[in-house]
């Protein structure tokens, strides 16, 4: 199922849809279905809270984040059309392969995602509204019609940048409850950190951070918790702009730290 170009996003107008759901397995199953019905955003719902909660698939569990704020990758894309269409999603909503939608293992539901084919150079946004893909080696599942908008329908996978332009939200306004897209602020510039490791013990993350410090490197400790448990994050200062963060993170990648990522303060 399912960058900074924020104009890509005006224009986005949402309304509210009926939601609930579960999230469920699938492997995408490409089909080409008939031309001819225009692709377009659907109308967004607010987010489901069953959809942020940890779940389990194939005996790994996979931990929805809060928030899509600073979230850019690269990876690989596939679709799915004909096999899903009209089943529920796992927001609630009905599945719509001709509309621009996709699904993703752990980002918010109505993330709307900046998607760059990066094989042709084509671009579209979509609305994160269902879980997956659950296949090795995949970033994203789109829908038909996002796949056609890139160009990767006959293909089936493509490789793709992906980049958070916000959220869709639910306010109320004048008695009503509204939908409102609430763009991200400009990710290039901000206060970055690369996080090196996380521990269940607060005495080996304060053990790593007393080592960094000692090499020079401004490092803190941040108390998380997730899924019931707490964890202590250990995070070197990456810069004031994006591009040093990544430089920083490839730095601690070759000092001995393999799963090292940017994050956003």
């Amino acid at each position: 199922m399912t960058g900074y170009r924020f104009a890509a996003c005006c224009l986005l107008f949402v309304w509210l849809s009926a939601l609930g759901g579960c999230v469920k397995y699938r492997i995408p199953l490409p089909s080409l279905p008939p031309l001819g019905r225009p692709a377009k955003q659907p109308p967004a719902g607010k987010r489901v809270p069953a959809t942020q909660r940890p779940y389990r698939i194939k005996g790994k569990t996979y931990y929805p984040l809060p928030t899509a704020e600073g979230y850019r990758t690269v990876g690989r894309a596939s679709w799915y059309g004909r096999p899903f269409h009209g089943r529920r999603t796992a927001s609630g909503e009905v599945y719509n392969m001709y509309d621009l939608t996709a699904a993703h293992r752990t980002l918010p539901m109505n993330t709307y995602l900046l998607v760059r084919n990066l094989e042709n150079g084509r671009e579209v946004v979509v609305r994160v509204n269902d879980r997956g893909p659950f296949v090795k080696g995949r970033e994203i599942d789109l829908s038909y019609g996002a796949a056609k908008r890139l160009g990767m329908v006959k293909k089936g996978v493509a490789r793709v940048e992906l980049v958070a332009l916000g959220e869709a939200v639910t306010v109320r306004r004048n008695g009503r409850v509204e939908p409102r897209f609430l763009p991200h602020p400009d990710l290039r510039r901000g206060d970055f950190y690369v996080q090196v490791g996380s521990f269940a013990d607060r005495a080996n993350a304060e053990r790593l951070k007393r080592r960094l410090l000692a090499e020079g490197r401004k490092t803190v400790v941040l108390a998380v918790q997730q899924a019931g448990r707490r964890f202590y994050r250990v995070q070197v200062r990456g810069g004031r702009t994006l591009a040093a963060a990544r430089r920083m993170a490839r730095r601690m990648e070759q000092a001995g730290f393999p799963g090292a990522f940017v994050v956003a303060h």
